[in-house]
C-alpha cells in the first residue's frame, strides 16, 4: 500500500509540474500565433509534428540528450502536451466576436490590456478545455517514464510484467485510469461553468 501511495503521488507531481511549463508556454506560443499567423502555422506544424513522433522514440531521443529520470519525461510530457494547448489558445483568441475587439480599442485599450482584460477571459472555457485535453493524455503517457528511469505507477506496472504478476499489473493500471477519468469528469464540469460565466 506504501509502495502505491509513493508511485501514485510521485505519478502526479511528475505530471503536475510537466502541465504547468506546457499550459505557460504553449498559452504564450498559441497568443503569439494569434498575433502572427505565418508563425502560428509554422508553431502549430512543428507541435503536431512532435505529437506524432511515437513515445518510445521521442523518450529514447531525449533521454540521450538528458539523460535518465523524471527530468526527461516531464520534458516529453510538455513537448505532447504543447499542441492542444496552443491550437484551442489560437483559435479561441482568433474566433472572439471582432465588435468586442473593436469596442476594446474604441475605449483606448491597449494590445497588452485587450489581452488581458478582455481577450483572455473570453477565451478562457477553450484554452482550459486544450488543457484538460493535455492533462489526461499526460496522465497515460506518464507511465512509459519507467523504461527512462522515471518514476511512477509505470514502475509498478513494470514489475507486474516482470514478475507476470496480472494483480500486479492491475494495482498499477487501475489508478492511472482512475485518475484520469476523475480529472476529465472535475475538469469538464469546470469547463462548463466557465462557458456559462463567459455568456
Amino acid at each position: 500500500m506504501r509502495e502505491l501511495l509513493f508511485a501514485t503521488g510521485e505519478h502526479l507531481l511528475i505530471v503536475a509540474l510537466s502541465m504547468i511549463v506546457a499550459t505557460l508556454v504553449g498559452v504564450g506560443l498559441g497568443i503569439l500565433s494569434s498575433w502572427k499567423k505565418r508563425l502560428g502555422t509554422v508553431i502549430i506544424t512543428i507541435a503536431e509534428i512532435v505529437q506524432t513522433i511515437p513515445s518510445l522514440a521521442l523518450l529514447a531521443l531525449l533521454m540521450i540528450i538528458f539523460g535518465l529520470g523524471n527530468l526527461t519525461m516531464g520534458i516529453a510530457l510538455v513537448l505532447y502536451a504543447l499542441l492542444p494547448i496552443i491550437r484551442n489558445t489560437q483559435v479561441a483568441l482568433t474566433e472572439l466576436p471582432p465588435a468586442i475587439i473593436d469596442a476594446a480599442r474604441g475605449m483606448g485599450m491597449s494590445r497588452s490590456q485587450r489581452l488581458t482584460q478582455v481577450e483572455i477571459p473570453l477565451a478562457i472555457p477553450m484554452i482550459f478545455g486544450g488543457i484538460k485535453v493535455a492533462l489526461v493524455n499526460s496522465l497515460s503517457i506518464a507511465v512509459m517514464g519507467v523504461l527512462i528511469g522515471s518514476g511512477g505507477l509505470g514502475y509498478i506496472i513494470y514489475r507486474g510484467i516482470q514478475q507476470r504478476n496480472f494483480a500486479r499489473i492491475l494495482i498499477g493500471a487501475i489508478p492511472v485510469v482512475v485518475i484520469a477519468l476523475f480529472f476529465d469528469w472535475a475538469m469538464t464540469k469546470i469547463e462548463q461553468r466557465l462557458s456559462t460565466h463567459t455568456k
